[in-house]
């Protein structure tokens, strides 16, 4: 059995390593709290800006120098931007580590932030922001999420337009300096790595660092309803979402199985009475995303004008037939679907590293994947279907894209205009 190594530095920040010893690589994210959440009001998009900018040098490096001595390494890496974080990963050989640790942590801790950067940063966000409407399917989820979640926790984390376009070098550094703090940051690592030899190895690296990023909260409540955006279009793209647990719910589990039921591959529910059955979409698909606060089930669907309210009201009737239960064949196909998925996850290092620092943000602590499987085969048909039973659903909020609105599929929707 894996073991799982936490410790809590002096300067607030908690590091999570499981070693693996099958495993040559050693993968890295770190989670830092300046996510988009985290932009101020009128700085939205001041998160975008760093994770790009962070890149271009640090630690008394130029941006080539810096890129240079990761390439030497064989560091593969990246940053991107999340609703509580700013995230940055890398992945190497594990015996790379040690030589690596300083130049990410002067990513972090010292990056240069040159000014002569700032507006081939501002070019390459206002293309990212832009290039959304060239994705409607991409936008409507968007758009969903925007309504379904109250601010700040809607962005989309592009950013806003005006402010990519007047935000200065002077704003950034200071954004930087606000949220790249210790205290609400999160690392884990996974793979060909000894805990012990890099805790030491942290704690010489982060002396000196210090401070607390921020923790955002809600700013308002959430839109919802329905929203038709009219679009001249061959295709319409519906989003649809509904509430669900947070992950630290004892159901969250119950959950994943019962959306394993209704999408979890071709077998599921939605593919085959939509797509397979009536052939009314192209794509038609649902995920359950839990996090530490709360949780969202979203689902999208690709289809023709002519198909497109219907393929809204069957996949809502599949969504509430799940109330009356599921079969033994599904509920197998389900707890085999979600433990095959656990393995493959537990092969990838990355992956890894990312369950490490998401279990310990959401939960307060990391799960080893035989305690997870545990979870799920404590599950039984049984259990599962006394959960949908009682499963409210709740009013689900809802986007399309295309050229005629929909009937909204729940009585007392707010019908918005765009």
């Amino acid at each position: 059995m894996t073991h799982i190594v936490t410790a809590k530095l002096d300067c607030g920040l908690i590091l999570v390593v499981e070693p693996i010893p099958s495993a040559t690589s050693v993968a890295l994210n770190w989670l830092l709290p300046a996510g988009s959440a985290t932009d101020a009001p009128d700085h939205d998009g001041h998160a975008s800006m760093l994770s790009e900018l962070i890149m271009r040098g640090a630690g008394g490096r130029s941006s080539r120098e810096f890129s240079d001595a990761l390439d030497f390494l064989g560091v593969q890496r990246g940053t991107d931007v999340q609703t509580h974080h700013l995230r940055i990963d890398a992945v190497m050989l594990g015996d790379k580590l040690s030589e690596a640790l300083p130049l990410l942590v002067d990513l972090i801790r010292a990056p240069t932030l040159p000014e002569d950067a700032l507006e081939a940063v501002r070019s390459l966000s206002l293309q990212s922001l832009e290039s959304l409407d060239d994705d409607p399917q991409g936008l409507a989820m968007i758009r969903l999420r925007e309504r379904h979640l109250p601010p700040p926790f809607n962005r989309h984390g592009h950013g806003a337009k005006d402010v990519l376009e007047s935000a200065s070098i002077k704003e950034l550094r200071a954004s930087w300096q606000a949220r790249f703090r210790p205290i609400g940051s999160i690392l884990g690592i996974a793979g060909a790595v000894n805990p012990h030899a890099v805790l030491s190895e942290l704690i010489a690296l982060l002396e000196g660092w210090e401070g607390r990023g921020p923790d955002p909260t809600p700013l308002g409540q959430a839109i919802r309803g329905y929203l038709p955006i009219g679009e001249a279009t061959q295709q319409v793209h519906i989003g649809l979402a509904f509430d669900a647990p947070h992950e630290a719910a004892d159901v969250s589990m119950v959950e994943r199985l019962a959306i394993g039921v209704l999408s979890g591959s071709t077998s599921g529910r939605l593919f085959t009475e939509v797509r397979q059955k009536r052939s009314l979409c192209y794509s038609v698909g649902a995920s359950y995303r839990a996090g530490r606060d709360h949780g969202t089930v979203t689902l999208y669907a690709g289809t023709t004008p002519e198909r497109a309210q219907e393929t809204l009201d069957v996949c809502c009737a599949e969504i509430h037939r799940m109330r009356a239960g599921v079969t033994v064949e599904e509920f197998r196909r389900a707890v085999v679907g979600l433990k095959s998925h656990m393995v493959m996850q537990g092969e990838s290092t990355p992956s890894r590293a990312g369950a490490l620092v998401y279990d310990q943000f959401r939960l307060g602590r990391a799960r080893t994947l035989e305690e997870v499987a545990a979870q799920v085969d404590a599950i039984s048909i049984e259990q599962l279907n006394e959960y949908l039973a009682s499963r409210d659903f709740g009013t689900f909020t809802v986007v399309s894209i295309g050229p005629q609105p929909l009937k909204p599929p729940v009585d007392g929707m707010v019908l918005l205009h765009h």
